[in-house]
């Protein structure tokens, strides 16, 4: 028996007779030889780059959403955040003609980080009696925090807490640094988890009075790293001088949003979700996929990608700004800001076939969301195809074209997943299958939110 054992276990191992075959195989000579030299001292972005692909491009838009000024995250994972006050920007400033608009990201992130704390400690008492080897509480002391998120996210917390303008707040270093500064927020967490389930008799009443005081600890932390959140300000428009244009007036972060916006983020918005590796035209939603403990699990509908295409045509054409997200390093040309699929040559650099689609990448964890923006143009043929895209970026100015991406038709297809669009935008069809039931997916989906 050992030694049949042993027999097996030398067939499916690595052995020497296997090595020698694999040498053989690949002798490296000719062009792979100079591959390999440059490669010794180069990226392979920088080999793989298609010279034939690096020509002038048509930057022309034939349907752009007017925008003023781009943003920057820094070195923040809050894409979701930018993008969703973005989009809120772009209505305020064209509502009321202003020069420029931007909301503080860091009062909404105190409250995002504070709200998440509650929901993962929250989590952990509702897990308790379930054992550490348990994939959800895996899974929750794997991720007790994250600075990623969702526009849900963005529209439970402005239900909530409101906006205010970016003066009112600043950023910070540790705002405009999550991870470093998540990184001890995490720590903190799951040592208050560790107590939380110390005790396995403890009531609930017990666990609610340790998590209110651990709570509160979570929120001194965020004061010292991110300050104190604003309950009321003094705010007025300003013109390009500097100068005020009207009275300034005295607001609560939550009569600042009713105001100057009120429009309803948490039911006047579809989120379109373009994941091949699922049904067509059913909803989904996705466990523990939230910003608040009472707030809304992401919930999206999952649609081919031309009936998302047409909703993100008809908002554009109405010069109306929507949160888009997408696997943005995929053949993405960071120098130009442009995202093609002829950017780059893999497959002849390392003389082998990628050839997974998308929902085999999708199903493998080879590509998922990883980033928002907000997308505001698109360049229709004419015969109303769309030929590329663009969208507003949040990492500042400088960055590839003016601050914006623009993206290939083809690659939209390919590394597009999720747009949050007014309802007005969607056909019959659409608004139907958004009211069905959703099936509720694990929070170790590969859909789970991962937008930095």
């Amino acid at each position: 028996m050992l030694c049949a054992t042993a027999i097996c276990a030398s067939a499916q191992s690595i052995t020497p007779a296997m090595l020698s075959k694999m040498k053989q195989e690949n002798k490296v000579s000719g062009s792979s030889r100079a591959i390999k030299n440059a490669l010794a001292t180069n990226s392979v972005a920088s080999i793989a780059l298609n010279q034939d692909n690096q020509g002038e491009k048509n930057t022309y838009f034939s349907n752009t959403v007017p925008s003023k000024g781009i943003t920057d995250q820094k070195s923040s994972g809050r894409c979701w955040l930018f993008t969703g006050l973005n989009v809120l920007r772009s209505k305020m400033i064209n509502q009321q003609n202003l020069n420029s608009m931007e909301f503080s990201q860091n009062y909404l992130f105190f409250y995002d980080q504070l709200e998440k704390s509650n929901l993962f400690l929250q989590a952990i008492i509702d897990t308790r009696k379930k054992p550490l080897s348990d994939q959800t509480v895996t899974w929750l002391f794997q991720n007790p925090l994250s600075d990623g998120g969702t526009f849900t996210g963005v529209a439970d917390l402005i239900a909530k807490y409101g906006v205010v303008p970016k003066g009112v707040m600043p950023e910070t270093y540790a705002s405009n640094n999550t991870s470093s500064f998540t990184t001890y927020l995490k720590r903190k967490l799951r040592e208050d988890a560790i107590a939380l389930r110390a005790d396995s008799k403890a009531t609930d009443a017990v666990l609610q009075q340790m998590k209110e005081k651990q709570l509160s600890e979570i929120y001194h932390m965020l004061v010292i790293g991110l300050g104190e959140p604003v309950t009321e300000f003094t705010w007025a428009p300003k013109d390009a001088s500097g100068k005020y244009t009207s009275e300034p007036k005295s607001y609560t972060p939550q009569s600042f949003y009713k105001e100057h916006l009120g429009f309803d983020l948490q039911n006047d918005y579809l989120m379109l979700m373009n994941d091949p590796s699922r049904e067509y035209w059913k909803t989904y939603e996705i466990e523990y996929d939230r910003h608040t403990y009472d707030g809304h699990n992401w919930l999206y509908l999952n649609l081919p990608i031309e009936d998302i295409k047409e909703a993100a045509i008809a908002s554009i054409k109405d010069s109306t700004m929507m949160y888009f997200s997408c696997d943005v390093s995929k053949f993405l040309d960071r120098n130009t800001g442009i995202a093609d699929l002829n950017n780059y040559d893999y497959e002849d650099i390392f003389g082998v076939k990628f050839g997974m689609d998308k929902a085999q990448r999708i199903m493998s964890f080879d590509s998922g969301s990883t980033h928002a923006m907000t997308l505001n143009a698109v360049d229709l043929d004419a015969n109303g195809k769309p030929q590329k895209w663009m969208v507003e970026n949040s990492w500042g100015a400088d960055y590839g074209h003016r601050g914006h991406i623009i993206m290939t038709d083809e690659w939209f297809d390919n590394y597009m997943f999720r747009l949050v669009v007014n309802k007005k935008y969607v056909n019959e069809k659409v608004l139907k299958a958004s009211q069905q039931k959703p099936t509720m997916l694990p929070c170790w989906d590969p859909m789970f939110s991962s937008e930095e």
